[in-house]
């Protein structure tokens, strides 16, 4: 067996980044070497997340006293806005997986426009791939920078990009109605996230201004070869983990709702991470929990000349640190499989 390939996570101490150590303990091919965390520097990972208190890991750190010389690889899991600078100043041996969104959009201006602030490493902005893994898998081979999708725009994207580019459905007509648990909203302490906030219920945030929603238009125009304008609106709901995406399209001339099974079949039956249910069969998040597993389900609509697509994951693993493992297997050429679990908890 060839060395482990020495890495580094960076924001350790969140969700996505304690999602990362948790698969890693179990990948054969990646060693831990260093983890960073602000406010946390000092403490053991096992002392701020005690389910990894078994793990023998390095203390964590400050980003300055993270040694380039020592890895091979870094997980990015800071939050948006921050990760531009550190990418910037890491050294160019070293290949990089970045959870934010800071890489995501290939334009100045969009991102501009996105998050109210120029770009401050526009070059690595247009060097960095973005890391759909089953669409964009050839370019990630080759990449040194990948930008993580966003875990909603990857339950959109997954269904929608095959149709689009077999020209099943029409661009003009997509509407995503999404909800997501609420450790998609991160770790650190917000009112929208209290208890009393979310249990009990659940509401429509960012609506017709969610960030993800130009990172899903921008590849979803790739896939159309024109631009595409979708409707998104993203819910929270009282749960830990998941998201479930109801996708409502309608039929290009002459397609009927089991031409799209068909097509999305056809595009993922040898993918490991993405399974497309029997005609009419919709998954359930209880089905993803814990897994880098996409389920979709195609139905037909109450009237003609229109579809339903369901899909769903789960917003910590597929969603961001499974598929950032998958995206560092694949730059690294190993395993694709490889530390990812397939086989969900539940109850």
């Amino acid at each position: 067996m060839a060395e482990p390939v020495p890495v580094a996570v960076l924001g350790a101490s969140g969700y996505t980044g304690a999602e990362l150590v948790r698969l890693l303990a179990g990948h054969r091919f990646a060693r831990i070497v260093q983890l960073t965390a602000e406010r946390q520097a000092g403490r053991r990972l096992g002392e701020v997340f005690p389910h990894l208190a078994a793990l023998d890991l390095p203390p964590l750190v400050r980003m300055e006293e993270l040694d380039a010389e020592r890895i091979a690889a870094v997980f990015c899991c800071l939050p948006h806005g921050l990760t531009q600078e550190v990418v910037a100043a890491l050294p160019r041996h070293l290949k990089v997986v970045d959870l934010s969104a800071d890489f995501r959009l290939k334009h100045p201006a969009a991102y501009e426009a996105t998050y109210g602030h120029p770009h401050r490493a526009p070059a690595l902005q247009r060097e960095a791939v973005y890391g759909l893994t089953e669409v964009y898998r050839e370019e990630i081979r080759r990449a040194r920078l990948v930008a993580n999708p966003g875990c909603y725009t990857t339950c959109a994207e997954l269904p929608l990009v095959p149709l689009l580019r077999a020209g099943l459905i029409d661009p003009d007509r997509i509407v995503i109605d999404a909800k997501s648990g609420v450790s998609g909203a991160g770790r650190e302490p917000k009112q929208g996230s209290l208890y009393c906030e979310v249990a009990e219920g659940f509401h429509a945030y960012g609506v017709a201004t969610h960030r993800h929603t130009p990172e899903i238009e921008q590849v979803l125009a790739e896939a159309a070869g024109r631009p595409v304008e979708v409707i998104f609106t993203p819910h929270l709901v009282p749960m830990n983990r998941g998201i479930l995406s109801t996708i409502y399209v309608d039929l290009a001339p002459g397609a009927q709702p089991r031409d799209l099974w068909a097509a999305l079949d056809a595009a993922y039956r040898d993918e490991p991470f993405v399974r497309v249910l029997p005609f009419e069969k919709l998954p359930t998040t209880r089905e993803v929990r814990g897994t880098n597993l996409c389920l979709i389900g195609v139905h037909r609509a109450r009237t003609t000349g229109r579809a339903i697509l369901v899909s769903v994951l789960d917003n910590l693993v597929k969603g961001a640190s499974g598929q950032a493992l998958q995206n560092f297997n694949v730059q690294h050429g190993l395993p694709e499989t490889e530390g990812l679990p397939t086989l969900a908890l539940f109850p």
